[in-house]
């Protein structure tokens, strides 16, 4: 590992002018070493009075806001708006969440911003972006989460659909425009250009919160989510929940070897001795009577006993863990993915520390959040900042990573996801493959040489077959990886160690290149080389008990998600993008290590701080909202349509009650305020039930919205196409791939931009297709050299040219 050093982003300087939507962006930039000003009016910002309190605290505000300063600012006065502009001159990013057009009647507004500094990098995150129909709708995170798809493949089949745990969308959307910021200052570094970096919470919630036209997982057969059946899959069998004599254990069998511990397990049953119950489509055909016989094991045993005699016979299984668990558990404390903090003057608690770990250190919480007007001294006596570069090349949008050589090892979802994000922006993206250990996500039910699914996950890419099992091939990488800047991996921790091919050898080789892994639980901890699937990774922290149907009994709702490797591949993104920064500055490289188990406990940190404090708050809402209602998930018009309405304050209620024609409630005195709305749900639930029972989605969402009361519909991933916000925005293009006999939609960028042009759409490769190229290109071997190779099974290249036709 490499020593102890600065953080990546120390340096920067980031105005945050955020405030209940994604405050967790300008967070992580703080986390990664960013100097981030909040910066509040005098009293406080509103988000100081959100829920959860504890004694008078708002937990949200706390978890959001550590690691920065605090500063006061009168936007409503001549002088404060001064003093923005003053600080944005010397600023490389600022960050707002206002309404669209809100700072420009200020006379603050990005094209201001920029021309009193040309390199600032503004980033605008707002519900529906900065354009389109939808542009002055008012959002919610379970909004986003309706309209986003999230919804509409969450439940059990024949009931109603059921809204995932915690603020998953707009922490989501937090990450990836953090993403999108650092993108946009990448290019700012080589053209000396700032951009305006339009983030709509709506299209990165589609995008990341298991995506419609993105990678699937495992649970969808390599079926894209445009072709799964219409309602809620029944994905329960493929990891299923057993009852034991504690609580739930969950189990993914899927590869021969875990079936074969798990038959071991069992006493070797004769009925399953065939060896076609190898394959998992055999054991899917017979679970009932599979899962019959475990269920019968596990059933009078201990989580633990089944935990540990799972991990002892090669069987993945995890406990389902509750909140309190979690936060008491050894794993996640020894690590330091939690720890003990005073998040508030006097208050301490346990708290989830941050996304990720950077060159061997936490980057993660260091400080409190400021009291209001902490820093207003300190900063204002600081001398000016100056940023403001002279452009070095001629106008015109750009990818921010042209020229950038990555060695892609990534598999399955999150591993082709980060991968595929940098390939978008310009990079040369090798995706190194081998036929003795081929990546799952290539498998296709169809037969088809590559799946709709893997075309999204690795387009951009190029592919070079090595084997990495033989010593010639492992000398062959550590060339590619001289003239490479990044390696990307997600194995078990200690696999490249274990080849030689760590940090400490291949910084040896080449001292400026990026080793980014992910792994399930992280790569220290007792946890650590438990086997991981994203199923066991929700189980572990909790996630799976919360997702679900609270109406049935053991009615849990996460088996068709691939939450989180999304957003971990984004959290990566991001790490990734800082260590370029700083190796821009230092000329060093470094390491970024994410646990997809921290990326859910960072998304879900105020809850958790909340558990900490209250232990048993954090538990299943099912589809009612805490703080206030009507909040819920409302029948309509149709066949298994539904509509989100999420009233957030009085004023939205009483829009409500002019919509649906019931001025009897709105002149109801008990229901004036959000306590005597939450203490009469059933009746507010039986009012909004009534008129959304008789109106069609997409018109009860139309009305409501016009009243400015948030709603949104049940949308599936079919129907984005005709969604008028996400065909103004440009939201999905067309892409070509061969072996598809059709275009394929896809998704565009992660935001809009002025300055960064949108993704090139090339074609996913064949696995080795390009091999040669690699070969000749990178270590200049002539093609003797590479026929020898390939004959000798060092390198590999596709048998299935003739498919590209």
């Amino acid at each position: 590992m490499p020593a102890i050093r600065g953080l990546p982003l120390d340096g920067l300087r980031v105005i945050d002018l955020a405030d209940g939507k994604a405050e967790m962006c300008g967070r992580y930039l703080a986390d990664l070493g960013a100097d981030v000003i909040r910066v509040e009016p005098p009293g406080g910002a509103p988000t100081r009075r959100r829920e959860p309190l504890h004694d008078g605290v708002s937990l949200y505000f706390a978890t959001h806001n550590a690691n920065k300063r605090g500063i006061t600012l009168d936007l409503s006065d001549p002088a404060g708006r001064d003093g923005l502009l003053d600080l944005a001159a010397g600023a490389d990013f600022l960050i707002e969440t206002e309404r669209p057009g809100t700072l420009d009647r200020l006379g603050l507004g990005a094209d201001t911003l920029l021309a009193r500094n040309p390199a600032l990098v503004v980033v605008s995150i707002t519900d529906f972006g900065q354009t389109g129909p939808y542009r002055d709708w008012t959002g919610t995170d379970w909004t986003h989460m309706a309209l986003g798809g999230a919804l509409s493949r969450s439940g059990i089949p024949g009931r109603r659909p059921v809204m995932p745990p915690g603020p998953l969308a707009y922490e989501s959307a937090a990450v990836q425009a953090a993403w999108a910021g650092l993108l946009a200052y990448l290019n700012r570094l080589d053209t000396g250009r700032g951009d305006h970096v339009d983030c709509s919470v709506y299209e990165m919630t589609a995008q990341v919160l298991d995506p419609g036209f993105g990678i699937g997982g495992s649970a969808t057969g390599g079926v894209p989510a445009t072709e799964l059946p219409r309602g809620r899959p029944d994905a329960g069998k493929l990891y299923p929940i057993f009852p034991c004599a504690d609580g739930y254990v969950r189990i993914c069998v899927l590869a021969r070897r875990q079936w074969r511990g798990m038959f071991g397990w069992l006493g070797e049953p004769e009925e399953f001795a065939d060896p076609k119950y190898d394959t998992l489509g055999a054991r899917f055909g017979a679970a009932e009577r599979l899962h019959a016989l475990i269920g019968a094991l596990f059933r009078d045993q201990t989580k633990d006993e089944l935990v540990a005699r799972g991990q002892e016979r090669g069987v993945p299984i995890a406990a389902l863990l509750d909140p309190g668990e979690v936060l008491a558990g050894p794993h996640f404390l020894a690590r330091g993915g939690l720890l003990d903090a005073e998040v508030a003057p006097g208050l301490t608690g346990r708290v989830p520390s941050g996304y990720v770990e950077v060159n061997g250190v936490r980057a993660g919480f260091r400080h409190r959040a400021p009291e209001v007007g902490e820093h207003d001294d300190e900063v204002s006596a600081e001398p000016p900042r100056a940023t403001t570069t002279e452009p070095s090349e001629p106008a015109g949008p750009r990818r921010p990573l042209d020229g950038l050589r990555v060695l892609d090892l990534g598999v399955i979802v999150v591993g082709a996801e980060l991968g595929r994000l940098l390939a978008d922006q310009g990079a040369e993206v090798i995706k190194i493959e081998s036929r003795a250990y081929p990546d799952g996500s290539r498998q296709a039910l169809n037969g088809e040489a590559i799946s709709v699914s893997f075309a999204w996950g690795h387009r951009n890419k190029i592919s070079a077959g090595i084997n990495l099992r033989s010593p010639e091939g492992l000398e062959l990488f550590k060339r590619f990886a001289q003239e490479s800047d990044v390696i990307l991996s997600n194995f078990k921790p200690g696999t490249l160690e274990s080849l030689g091919l760590g940090y400490d050898v291949i910084s040896e080789l080449n001292p400026r290149i990026i080793m980014a892994d992910s792994s399930a639980l992280g790569s220290t901890g007792p946890w650590s080389r438990r086997m991981g699937y994203g199923p066991l990774v929700r189980a572990a922290t909790g996630v799976t008990g919360l997702w679900r149907d609270t109406g049935v009994e053991a009615g849990f709702c996460d088996a068709i998600t691939i939450y989180p490797d999304h957003i971990a591949a984004r959290v990566g993104a991001v790490a990734v993008a800082a260590a370029l920064i700083e190796r821009r500055r230092t000329g060093k490289g470094g390491t970024v290590s994410v646990s997809q188990a921290e990326t859910i406990l960072t998304q879900l940190s105020t809850s958790f701080l909340r558990e900490s404090l209250e232990p048993g708050s954090f538990t299943a809402h099912g589809n009612s909202g805490e703080w206030d209602a009507p909040q819920g998930v409302y029948p309509c018009a149709g066949d298994d349509e539904w509509c989100v309405v999420s009233v957030e304050d009085g004023e939205q209620w009483r829009g409500l009650c002019a919509v649906i024609g019931r001025a009897d409630l709105r002149a109801d005195t008990r229901l004036a305020d959000a306590a005597g709305r939450r203490a009469h749900r059933d009746l507010v639930d039986a009012a909004v039930t009534a008129w959304t029972a008789g109106t069609p989605p997409r018109e009860a969402m139309e009305r409501l919205q016009a009243a400015g009361v948030p709603a949104g519909m049940m949308q599936r991933v079919t129907e984005y196409p005709g969604d008028p916000q996400l065909t103004a925005r440009g939201f999905l293009r067309e892409m070509r791939q061969p072996n598809i006999g059709h275009a394929l939609r896809t998704e565009n960028a992660p935001a809009t931009f002025r300055e960064v042009a949108d993704p090139e759409l090339r074609p996913a490769p064949l696995a080795g297709e390009h091999t040669r190229l690699v070969a000749a290109k990178l270590l200049g071997l002539a093609e003797s050299e590479i026929q020898t190779l390939i004959e000798a099974g060092v390198l590999e290249e596709t048998t299935m040219q003739n498919e590209r036709n």
